[in-house]
Formats: structure tokens, C-alpha cells, sequence
């Protein structure tokens, strides 16, 4: 069963909810205040499930693949900000533990679903020959 609309993506709602898993820590308290670190870590998370919808919008798996790559990147830039967030006391460790393991699952994902679509290319030329 082909996907037909970015909705049906897994890590497409695993991003969703992790972006609202920031803003809802990123607003309260000294996190809220820290200007710079709050809208970095917001960006980072909002580029994530933004460049899987860009790269599946463009209906090509080199541009799809691209995409995905710099959402996974995305996500490691959430993590990296969650550590500083963790050392300067913003956030507990419970609460990093929980969206951090987030972040690695989604990464995890994005990453079997380049695999996946990098063997589909390589499967199709192949098949050319």
C-alpha cells in the first residue's frame, strides 16, 4: 500500500508530537526566558517534521531521501540542545529521558526509511539493467 498524503507518516506524528513536547517545556519557566536557546531548540524541532513533509511533496525519492536526512540532522540538534537544557537546569532528567527517547526513535526511524527508500532506488536500477 503506497502512502498517498505526509499524514500517514509514522515519523511524520512521532515529530508532531515531539515538537509539542518542547514547546510545552520551552514554556515555562527560566527556559522560557532564555530567548536564544528557547527559539533554536523550537526551530530545530519545527525543521524536523517540516523537512519530512518538503521532501515527500516533491514526489522523488533522491529529493525525499535529502530531506529526510536533514530531519534526522534536526534531530540530533533537538538532542544537543536538550543536553544544555538538562546541565543548566531547565529541564529535569526525567523530563530529558523522556524526549530525548523520542528524538532517538524518530531518528532511528528517518533513518531505516532512507535505507528503505535508497535499496527501492537501487532496486529500480537494478531492474533497468
Amino acid at each position: 500500500m503506497k502512502i498517498q498524503k505526509f499524514e500517514e507518516l509514522n515519523i511524520w506524528k512521532l515529530s508532531l508530537t515531539i515538537t509539542k513536547n518542547i514547546y510545552d517545556l520551552t514554556a515555562r519557566g527560566n527556559f522560557s526566558k532564555d530567548y536564544g536557546l528557547r527559539d533554536q531548540i523550537r526551530r530545530a524541532v519545527v525543521s524536523i517534521s517540516s523537512n519530512i513533509v518538503e521532501g515527500f511533496e516533491k514526489n522523488n525519492n533522491n529529493e525525499f531521501v535529502r530531506f529526510l536526512k536533514i530531519a534526522k540532522g534536526s534531530s540530533g540538534e533537538v538532542r544537543n540542545q536538550l543536553y544544555i537544557a538538562l546541565a543548566i537546569n531547565y529541564i529535569n532528567q526525567e523530563e530529558f529521558n523522556n524526549i530525548n527517547n523520542k528524538l532517538e526513535d524518530v531518528a532511528n526511524q528517518i533513518g531505516g526509511f532512507i535505507v528503505y527508500l535508497q535499496k527501492k532506488k537501487l532496486n529500480k536500477e537494478f531492474l533497468k539493467k
